[in-house]
């Protein structure tokens, strides 16, 4: 079976990328003015998504801070349109249900590696810069091979500082910017 589409030339806006209409089989992310697609994420990591999010929130909760915990939202930056896999928002951000979320309401942005090297380079190297530009102050990347860790990183001088690492197999305490601890290998590894 054959899609017909309108074959786009020249630069995208955020405004052509959000008209694309949802996909659930890819994500579809502005960096700079170039669209970049990636493949709807695995079974590994959307356990971990599920997971980590569900901590995140419960840890929100127990902290009393006025936020929401969100997954794969469009988020608004000064040179893009990404799609995080975790975002923690300011609660008011959140209340009127938006399509969007400026960078200014963002407290966490937590990124899942994917496995493929394209996907690597994109959640190590390409979207932190945009990031910091941004001056989101906290940024977390969980990495799942070649085993499961938690990369704590912190906005310092305009780029991000690791912290802390948190490995498989070992609960570890993460006091910023909320208090939890987390066993990395237990966001991945199925149910019995």
């Amino acid at each position: 079976m054959s899609v017909a589409h309108d074959p786009h030339y020249g630069p995208w806006t955020a405004e052509q990328v959000l008209a694309l209409g949802e996909d659930r089989g890819q994500r579809r992310e502005l960096m700079g003015e170039a669209l970049v697609m990636s493949p709807a994420p695995g079974t590994k990591h959307q356990r971990a998504s599920l997971r980590l999010a569900s901590l995140l929130d419960r840890t929100v909760q127990e902290a009393g801070v006025s936020a929401e915990v969100l997954e794969a939202v469009h988020l608004v930056l000064p040179d893009g349109l990404f799609i995080p896999d975790i975002v923690v928002v300011e609660a008011s951000a959140a209340a009127d249900d938006p399509i969007t979320y400026d960078a200014e309401a963002v407290l966490l942005v937590v990124e899942i590696v994917s496995p493929s090297s394209s996907g690597r380079r994109t959640d190590r190297l390409l979207k932190p810069p945009h990031y910091a530009e941004a001056n989101i102050e906290h940024l977390w990347r969980l990495e799942l091979e070649p085993v499961p860790a938690l990369v704590v990183s912190e906005l310092r001088d305009g780029r991000y500082v690791e912290r802390l690492v948190a490995e498989a197999g070992r609960e570890t305490s993460i006091e910023e910017p909320f208090p939890l601890k987390v066993d990395p290998g237990r966001l991945v590894s199925p149910r019995a």
